[in-house]
Parts: structure tokens; C-alpha cells; sequence
């Protein structure tokens, strides 16, 4: 089985993040399976496994740290490999080019930081008219404060980003519903 126009996004799944102090791994191992599925599944069906670093000039982050580099328990053989300097994969990294020129209009979204870059390249890409499942078992983040002081959970978070992404930007799919393709949507 091939899906010839879908493409999974890996996005910023690296060993960068594990430098930082806010970094936890309280829910590292149930993002591991889920996100190593995702991976072993699209490989599986044919479809193209595109895995997206984020560089820029942090230290973690830069080319000269090393850590920009799949995180170390994810076995990853992806088709194409892009750097990107912003929140968003679609934005300078030779992302949209390698997309349209391989006929690709349906993108499954999944990565590190859930509600910042996977939620920032859906909608980006939803924007430019690709079909999104994002897959927010296979996202991960960390806890936030916001400006007032609040902490936002990892679990808040991702059910804030789903909720903003659902049925605007994106469907919200598990790894099984993502894999499966495209799914008749009832009529508003």
C-alpha cells in the first residue's frame, strides 16, 4: 500500500531539547512509541518520511553543538531531511519546493513541541492548502508559564493546541487514523 501525495513530518525530534533546563522525560517513553509507530508505519505503507532539525544560534540548537541530531532512541530513516531557522518547517528550509515538486498534498504532523512548531507548521501548511492530520500523541513539550504566572501542563497544552487545530486547521488523528489516509468528514 503507497500514499503517493502524503508525507510525514518528523519535526525537531533531536537531541537539542535534552540540553535545555525545562527538559523532562516524564512523558518521553509513551511519545516514543507513539512517535516510533508513526515512523515504522508510513515506512511501512509508502510513504515518505521527512525528518525537519531546528538550527539556529543557541547553543543546543547550533551546528557545532552536535545535538542537532535525531534523538537517540528513535530509529529514523527518513527520505529527505531539512534545517529550518524559524517556528515553522514550511518557512526557508527548501520544505514547500521538495513537497510540490513530489506531488505531496497531505501532510501527518508530528515532532517536539507540541502547541510551538508542529502547531505553528499546521497551520502554516494548512494555510497553503495541504490536508493535515496532526498527531498529537506523537508530539511532545514541556511545561510553560504564561505572562500572569500560570503553569501550563503538558497534557494542557496539548489539549489546547488539538482544540485550536481541530476542524480549522487540521484533523486531530491517532497514529492508526493518520496511517489509514483520508476519512469521509460528516457534513457541518
Amino acid at each position: 500500500m503507497s500514499a503517493p501525495d502524503t508525507a510525514l513530518l518528523v519535526i525537531d525530534v533531536q537531541e537539542s531539547f535534552r540540553q535545555l533546563p525545562v527538559w523532562r522525560a516524564d512523558d518521553l517513553p509513551a511519545y516514543l512509541r507513539e512517535q516510533q509507530a508513526l515512523i515504522d508505519g508510513a515506512k511501512a505503507r509508502g510513504i515518505p518520511v521527512v525528518q525537519v532539525f531546528h538550527v539556529d544560534g543557541d547553543a543546543a540548537f547550533s551546528e557545532e553543538s552536535g545535538f542537532v541530531r535525531a534523538l537517540a532512541e528513535i530509529s529514523i530513516e527518513p527520505d529527505a531531511v531539512f534545517r529550518k531557522h524559524r517556528h515553522s518547517a514550511l518557512v526557508g528550509s527548501g520544505l514547500d519546493v521538495w513537497l510540490t515538486s513530489h506531488g505531496i498534498r497531505r501532510l501527518i504532523v508530528s515532532g517536539i513541541r507540541t502547541e510551538q512548531c508542529c502547531e505553528t507548521t499546521t497551520r502554516h501548511a494548512s494555510d497553503l492548502g495541504y490536508e493535515v492530520d496532526f498527531v498529537g500523541a506523537a508530539t511532545l513539550t514541556h511545561e510553560i508559564v504564561d505572562a500572569a504566572g500560570r503553569r501550563w501542563s503538558p497534557a494542557e497544552l496539548k489539549a489546547r493546541t488539538e482544540a485550536v487545530l481541530s476542524g480549522r486547521f487540521a484533523r486531530i488523528a491517532t497514529v492508526a487514523e493518520a496511517l489509514a489516509g483520508r476519512v469521509e468528514r460528516e457534513a457541518a
